[in-house]
């Protein structure tokens, strides 16, 4: 036998020694369980944005910072927010006054003034009234007066009979107050400009934002000074209740993984699992996606299950992170 072949043949021997213990490791291998399969954390962020636009004047928060719900985060400028909230404030007490006014009746000085004048009419009335008299009994003498000197006094008893009944309608129109439907149009703007302060007051609010609810700051996305559009996120809080782990289950294993299961998820550098919940079962199947990297399960049909966790647990898990999960206590 040469020794080319001898060699050959003792490393052959080799090989079929070691492969046994290699299929053995494998099947021993953490990966190779059974009852457990790969995920990653996942975390839903809270996105901290003002409705309306403006320079950023404050940043009360900075990366890696955690806050309670009601904590104030950021605030924008908010001068022309200001200068609209007074001017509404003006309109409201004008729009107010209209109203006090249009219930009200005249004044007392113009009651009275209106009295004086019928006074002066009911006397021009009682003159013009005995000059009617007097000119009637003129004219049964012959030669004592004309017939248009008649008429003119009882065209001036008209007139003035006219001009009392005038004064006195105004009088009675004035001590009744606005007629109802300019109360009704006063009203009706007193409201309007109510409207107008309650939306003037709410646009000052929203140029600062506090924390929706507790949790941590991820990121900041704009500096003190920046100009910041309407609706444009300034902040993004990671919630413990908004931190989950997703698995994605085998076809042949899912039937047993029930919503409500317990899930105990192991972590690097954590020696006891996490325990968590089942809150959602996909109810489609799909590929293994690229993010877990599985020999055994590439290629195969899987369902993704999404598990959660009380917020004392979630605070130590962090989005992107691998981990294993094993459903079932």
């Amino acid at each position: 036998m040469s020794g080319t072949t001898h060699r050959w043949c003792k490393e052959l021997l080799t090989v079929c020694r070691v492969l046994p213990l290699l299929v053995l490791a494998a099947s021993c291998s953490p990966s190779a369980s059974p009852d457990k399969v790969q995920g990653y954390v996942e975390g839903e962020f809270v996105y901290v944005s003002s409705p309306l636009s403006g320079t950023l004047k404050e940043l009360q928060v900075q990366r890696g910072d955690r806050v309670g719900a009601g904590d104030p985060l950021f605030s924008l400028d908010d001068t022309p927010e200001k200068a609209a909230l007074e001017e509404a404030l003006g309109r409201l007490a004008q729009a107010r006054a209209n109203l006090e006014d249009a219930r009200k009746g005249k004044r007392p000085s113009e009651i009275e003034s209106l009295e004086a004048q019928i006074g002066q009419a009911r006397a021009a009335l009682a003159l013009s009234e005995k000059e009617l008299a007097r000119q009637e009994k003129l004219m049964r003498i012959p030669g004592a007066t004309t017939e248009q000197d008649l008429d003119r006094a009882r065209a001036a008893r008209d007139q003035d009979a006219r001009r009392t009944a005038q004064l006195e309608a105004d009088l009675k129109t004035a001590r009744l107050g606005t007629r109802t439907d300019l109360v009704l149009a006063a009203q009706a703007a007193q409201q309007a400009q109510e409207a107008v302060l309650a939306r003037a007051q709410w646009d000052l609010s929203q140029k600062a934002q506090s924390a929706p609810d507790s949790g941590l700051v991820f990121d900041t996305l704009y500096r003190v000074g920046e100009w910041v559009a309407a609706g444009r996120p300034i902040v993004s809080l990671l919630p413990p209740q908004n931190i989950k782990v997703r698995a994605f289950v085998p076809e042949t294993k899912i039937g047993a993984v029930r919503l409500g299961d317990p899930v105990r998820v192991g972590v690097d550098g954590i020696k006891e699992p996490l325990i968590g919940r089942v809150s959602f079962i996909s109810p489609r199947a799909e590929f293994t996606p690229p993010v877990i990297y599985s020999l055994e399960s590439r290629g195969k049909l899987v369902f993704m299950v999404e598990a959660v966790f009380d917020p004392q647990t979630a605070v130590k898990l962090h989005p992107g992170q691998p981990v294993d999960v094993r459903f079932g206590s």
